[in-house]
């Protein structure tokens, strides 16, 4: 099951950084998540300050 990012996003990339799957860019209005790429590993939401990332 793939992380989603929900409207609490800020982009403040500090997600995107910590992929180490290069699952998530940034998005219209928020940063995005690519479920077919993303492993559940849970290091976007460790460094997320506003814990815009969960479990889908």
């Amino acid at each position: 099951m793939a992380y989603v990012i929900s409207s609490d996003c800020i982009s403040c990339g500090a997600c995107e950084g910590e992929c180490t799957v290069s699952a998530i860019s940034e998005g219209d209005d928020r940063y995005v998540i690519n479920a077919d790429l993303c492993i559940d590993c849970g290091s976007c939401a460790s460094v997320c300050p506003v814990e815009a990332p969960n479990p889908a």
